[in-house]
């Protein structure tokens, strides 16, 4: 087993980024969020009910107005490889009484979300780092953004 996690950028395709989505609830978001990953190759269409089971049991939202939504254990099967995607939606989506602005879908196989969930808590939860993301409008601030956890590793030191 390796102890390296791979790097965020490394799971996000451009395409996988949206920076301009709207959605009408945080099922919509959830499910376009779930379109995005099918799109990308990294599911199978099954996973996506995995994740609103997910999301009609806990909320998968984090604070800074960000929601990380996936799959429950029953669908990691319809895994087939790790991969994000980002979609942000300008004019926010009610998330039981939060707002949205940035919704990252994680497909992990085994525990892979574990490892997911911490690398982008380790940016989230930075206030600053938060809101770049939020008002981020190309994929190019998107990708520095996310990289930026793994130079941190670096400069802190």
């Amino acid at each position: 087993m390796s102890e390296t996690t791979t790097p965020l950028t490394d799971l996000l395709a451009e395409s996988s980024i949206q920076l301009d989505a709207h959605a009408s609830s945080k099922e919509d978001a959830v499910e376009q969020a779930g379109a995005a990953l099918l799109a990308a190759g990294a599911i199978d269409a099954s996973y996506i009910d995995a994740m609103l089971q997910r999301e009609a049991s806990v909320s998968t939202f984090v604070g800074e107005g960000v929601a990380i939504p996936h799959g429950t254990l029953a669908g990691k099967e319809a895994v087939k490889r790790d991969a994000l995607v980002l979609l942000r939606f300008p004019d926010g989506v009610d998330w039981d009484g939060n707002e949205v602005k940035i919704a990252i879908g994680i497909a992990a196989k085994g525990n892979g979300h574990i490892a997911l969930l911490s690398q982008l808590a380790s940016i989230l939860l930075e206030p600053e780092k938060a809101a770049a993301l939020r008002e981020a409008t190309t994929t190019q601030a998107v990708y520095e953004l996310l990289a930026s956890e793994d130079d941190d590793d670096d400069a802190n030191g």
